[in-house]
């Protein structure tokens, strides 16, 4: 059986008795961290034996883990916060014993994403979660783009020496929405800042701990009726050429210039 146990994300009551036993039952504990890990599990009294597994290593070790699995043996797999599997190695592993016919168990707990939705006050009926923004900035852009639309909810993660800058680059996608920073979740320093993009970016001067940003969804989204022919041939009225008019139209709609062009041959056609 390979577990995925989830850990405190900050205050250590949040460990579930369940999970304790589980740690000091099982016959591996795969660690993303195994210093922090060794910490969690000395408090606890957990004497288990620990292997590394983070994105690293994962590919080796994987199939390490996979062979003890396949002998038999009982694994946990352990990220260093909160649930495995979630912006982190172990979806991998769960796949990799997925596909070998291993089963495969949850030990549920604290979670940073779902602990910041229901104290955002937002709505909470429908929600994306969408982890780390892309690195590179013209990622991170496309990245943003494509969630500009989405009408629930957003739930990101970001790191206090980008969320300026990410909380920037926000507010010239998604336009003056509310939203809610969610820092230090479980612990000592536990903080909900909210408002508007543009209000959260004037209230924070020096970010420090893990931040989960929470988003107000696309209130204002209105479904595009037109089909990209359709689209292509007001371009054309408009004066552009064809070749702008299906660039344009390729960048609108998603899809490649090729596509375009090969519709407007299957319609010369008929």
């Amino acid at each position: 059986m390979l577990y995925l146990c989830a850990t405190p994300i900050g205050n250590l009551e949040d460990m579930t008795f369940r999970a304790i036993r589980i740690l000091r039952e099982v016959d591996l504990i795969a660690a993303e961290d195994t210093r922090r890990t060794r910490k969690l599990l000395t408090h606890f009294d957990i004497h288990t034996p620990m292997i590394r597994f983070d994105e690293n290593c994962k590919s080796s070790v994987a199939e390490k883990i996979l062979q003890r699995l396949q002998a038999g043996e009982s694994v946990a797999v352990v990220s260093d916060a909160g649930l495995p599997a979630i912006s982190d190695p172990g979806a991998d592993l769960v796949r990799l014993a997925i596909d070998n016919g291993i089963s495969v168990c949850p030990i549920p707990g604290a979670n940073a994403a779902l602990s910041a939705l229901i104290c955002s006050g937002l709505d909470t009926t429908k929600f994306l979660f969408a982890g780390f923004a892309p690195k590179t900035k013209k990622n991170r852009r496309e990245f943003l783009e494509k969630l500009s639309t989405v009408e629930a909810t957003i739930i990101f993660y970001e790191a206090p020496h980008r969320l300026k800058n990410f909380l920037a680059e926000l507010a010239e996608v998604f336009g003056e929405r509310q939203a809610v920073l969610a820092r230090e979740l479980t612990k000592v320093h536990e903080e909900f800042l909210r408002g508007s993009i543009s209000e959260l970016i004037k209230n924070i001067d020096e970010p420090r701990g893990e931040f989960v940003v929470v988003v107000e969804g696309n209130k204002n989204f209105q479904p595009i009726e037109e089909n990209p022919l359709e689209f292509y041939e007001k371009l054309l009225e408009q004066g552009l050429d064809k070749k702008s008019a299906m660039r344009e139209a390729a960048k609108k709609f998603n899809v490649s210039r090729r596509e375009i062009y090969n519709t407007l041959l299957k319609e010369d056609t008929k």
